[in-house]
């Protein structure tokens, strides 16, 4: 039994709810695997998000590498809209550390790298992520993954708090400029998020102290008001602090963060950086977590013009006669050759001797 339809994907089982909508795993005719995201109403229904959200999804396409959870499917026009990308196996950045605890330095460096990576190829297709967070970054079986980019834009300032005063999505994650509400933002903003994120992976807690959403974003929109890096290890406090700076000019660039975590990763483990890309998905993938496809969805659907074929039992016997190309029919086949054998004896009897 599924959940329905939409746009040619069944819908087999909820994964999860957030800002933008609700996001099922889905199959595809063909047996593939999506996370297909059904965006809410009260969002596309506003003047000009469709046309924003079908500017996003083309700019979507053009994102790629194994960073990033692979595009599939869209229709920013449909009702409701949907967006659906490629199903990644595995548990959250948030639900790993909930569930064992803080990653050791290594290996939280080198999926820190990793991310940048991922983020590098968000922004080389002109987008940003704009809700970097452990929720949104998928530990597959070949490393961290981000889902999610590129679509926090659907959601204006007005959304990031409901009726109750509880956040849509993450603000402990948000950069300054975003609490404030500013539109025209940067690369920065990610680098920001990516280094929370990684404090969260290195802690297990967040860069503030848990509170109500309203004095949360008081305290990250007061640029005297530090972030909490105490239990951060020493090596990675300057680069951290220098990519939460209050001021967006003056975090490092993405490929200095890049470059800077990796050799962290590489000092404090003595290893090299495909033995540490191995250890990342030794450590934190979670097989247990995998969707299959369900049995029932597994065969491709019948073509409607094959046709089964019945066999006529008033039909003669098929021919049995052995051929050279197959001859293991006369295995087990007596032929009578007596009358040969005769006919040559004779023949040999009436020739004249020597």
């Amino acid at each position: 039994m599924t959940l329905g339809t939409i746009g040619g994907f069944e819908l087999i089982k909820p994964l999860g709810s957030g800002g933008m909508g609700d996001v099922f795993f889905a199959v595809s005719p063909t047996a593939d695997r999506v996370a297909l995201k059904v965006i809410k109403q009260h969002l596309i229904s506003a003047p000009t998000v469709r046309e924003r959200f079908a500017a996003e999804v083309e700019n979507l396409k053009l994102v790629f590498g194994s960073r990033v959870a692979r595009f599939e499917d869209a229709d920013p026009y449909a009702d409701p809209a949907w967006l659906a990308v490629e199903y990644v196996p595995g548990a959250t950045l948030r639900q790993h550390v909930d569930a064992r605890g803080a990653m050791p330095l290594p290996v939280a460096a080198m999926t820190g790298a990793m991310l940048a990576d991922g983020l590098a190829r968000v922004h080389q297709a002109g987008l940003l992520h704009r809700d970097l967070k452990p929720q949104n970054i998928i530990l597959s079986p070949d490393g961290p993954k981000l889902i999610d980019f590129g679509l926090a834009i659907l959601i204006g300032r007005d959304e990031y708090l409901t009726q109750t005063g509880e956040m849509v999505g993450t603000p402990a994650y948000m950069a300054p400029e975003q609490v404030r509400g500013e539109r025209e933002l940067t690369a920065a903003v990610d680098i920001y998020g990516l280094a929370a994120t990684l404090v969260f992976a290195l802690t297990g807690h967040g860069l503030y102290p848990s509170t109500n959403s309203w004095n949360l974003l008081l305290r990250i929109s007061e640029p005297t008001d530090l972030p909490d890096l105490a239990d951060v290890p020493g090596e990675l406090i300057g680069l951290l602090g220098a990519m939460l700076a209050y001021d967006p000019s003056a975090r490092p660039a993405l490929d200095d963060v890049r470059a800077r975590l990796l050799a962290v990763a590489t000092a404090t483990s003595g290893k090299s950086i495909l033995e540490l890309r191995h250890e990342v998905a030794e450590l934190t993938y979670d097989g247990g977590t995998e969707l299959g496809v369900p049995p029932a969805l597994q065969d491709p659907k019948q073509d409607p013009e094959s046709a089964t074929v019945v066999e006529d039992e008033t039909s003669p016997e098929p021919d049995t006669t052995p051929t050279k190309a197959d001859p293991e029919r006369v295995a087990d086949q007596r032929v009578d050759v007596s009358w040969l054998v005769d006919k040559i004896r004779r023949q040999y009897a009436r020739r004249s001797t020597l």
